[in-house]
């Protein structure tokens, strides 16, 4: 299993960073990569549903989420790579929900679920609040039917500002939703306008404050550092106007132009490489303001994306879940989830995803079971994305050292000045953490690591 630490330290310069953004995927989301999940492997999927919830470590069962793709939106912004629809009339969201609900109801049964309830559960898209209260309530009584949410400590629901209405805020908290996450992005409506979004500036102010008023235990808020046609000014502006919502957590990314969004398909048609966003030292010292002026309200950067401001309250139980080997039971079309060691993707097209829930299967495209240092290496790697991880915990839990098991990389990141490693916590410093999407392809098997980006 200790392959990489076999391997002599290649210490050194760090790789190039790459100014300018070009098209391509920069966030690391999970591991092995998703290019290596293939059709053939979907048969150990289906074995692994017919097994019982494997034991952690510990002995104990690992928790189980469930996730819920939407896919539906008013519009598709210039810079989203999701799989939605902007075309799609009511008899076929309708449609949709039954199908997702179909879906659930065959998981639902098989041995992998096991006793086990919800332990967190996700509304991501696409856009959740595209539907409407009732649409709402007859996919989630659907699901509380299934697996009961009575045990679920977080209940998560993506939210486009432009579609939560009064009305329709009221019915989401009344369904149990613990966490409205609000897709901001940005509040200048210039920028909105120019990246495709579908709100405005007005839209947000009027959405939060009632999202306060009634009282939603947790509201994040998403920023885009970088988009188009984003200045210093503007930044810093938008920043301002997040710090005096005080949201109880922000998620600000930095932008990327994957192959299948908007921009990359103006860039391909213009014959330019380069895209017309910020450049990658600007975004990650823009990320790096925000970071410093949420702190001065008394905020807390607990990742590479987040700021939290009151950590002892505040959690991100998904996050947490999905990081650390839970299992992740997705429903929807192109949805990605991970039952009993073995990750899956689901039809990434809604007529082949609806057809084949109707025709009785279960939709899923492609699958990969990785073995246990490949387990090993994603979940170190995505445990640094939160700044830090404990070497007792991966020690007892994998039976290595991390220490020993990545030796050769984490040698790397101590050599170039971005390892923080002291006592039971193996980090990265905060110019590490601002780059640590790119950095984090030291520890991919060589295999692996192909096209890594920025």
């Amino acid at each position: 299993m200790n392959t990489q630490a076999a391997a002599l330290p290649n210490v050194g310069q760090p790789p190039p960073l790459r100014h300018e953004t070009t098209a391509g995927n920069y966030f690391v989301a999970n591991y092995p990569p998703f290019a290596f999940w293939k059709p053939e492997f979907v048969p150990e999927f289906f074995e692994a549903l017919e097994r019982p919830p494997l034991p952690q470590a510990d002995a104990h069962t690992a928790p189980l989420g469930l996730y819920t793709h939407i896919p539906f939106c008013r519009k598709r912004c210039h810079f989203c790579y999701f799989k939605v629809y902007t075309d799609k009339d009511s008899s076929e969201v309708r449609g949709y929900l039954d199908a997702l609900l179909k879906e659930l109801t065959v998981y639902a049964h098989k041995p992998v679920i096991g006793r086990r309830k919800p332990k967190f559960i996700y509304f991501g898209g696409g856009t959740p609040s595209y539907l409407s209260p009732d649409q709402l309530r007859h996919l989630t009584d659907g699901m509380k039917h299934l697996l009961p949410w009575d045990e679920a400590e977080e209940v998560t629901f993506e939210a486009e500002p432009g579609t939560l209405t009064d009305h329709k805020l009221k019915a989401i908290r009344d369904l149990g939703i613990t966490r409205l996450s609000l897709g901001i992005e940005h509040f200048d409506d210039h920028i909105l306008e120019i990246n495709g979004r579908a709100h405005r500036s007005k839209e947000i102010a009027r959405a939060y404050a009632y999202a306060r008023e009634i009282g939603f235990p947790q509201i994040n808020i998403d920023l885009i550092a970088g988009m188009v046609e984003e200045t210093e000014d503007k930044w810093r502006e938008t920043v301002s106007r997040a710090v005096e919502l005080k949201p109880d957590s922000v998620t600000i990314y930095q932008m990327e132009v994957p192959y299948n969004t908007g921009i990359y398909q103006q860039m391909k048609a213009a014959g330019k490489l380069v895209a017309p966003v910020a450049d990658w030292e600007t975004k990650r010292r823009w990320v790096d303001y925000a970071y410093r002026e949420f702190e001065k309200a008394g905020y807390t950067v607990t990742s590479g994306t987040t700021v939290v401001r009151d950590p002892a309250k505040v959690k991100f139980i998904y996050r947490e879940g999905l990081f650390s080997g839970a299992d992740i039971l997705s429903i929807g079309v192109a949805s990605f989830g991970h039952l009993n060691g073995v990750h899956y993707q689901n039809h990434h097209e809604f007529l082949p995803y609806v057809t084949a829930v109707n025709s009785g299967r279960l939709p899923v495209y492609r699958a990969l079971t990785p073995t246990a240092e490949e387990r090993y290496i994603r979940e170190f790697m995505l445990g640094l994305k939160l700044w830090s991880v404990s070497a007792e915990h991966f020690t007892k839990k994998f039976g290595m050292d991390p220490r020993r098991q990545f030796a050769a990389p984490l040698a790397r990141l101590k050599e170039w000045g971005f390892l923080a490693d002291g006592g039971d916590r193996i980090g990265v410093t905060r110019e590490g953490l601002l780059q640590i999407d790119r950095l984090l392809h030291e520890f991919f098997k060589p295999e692996h690591n192909v096209g890594r980006y920025a």
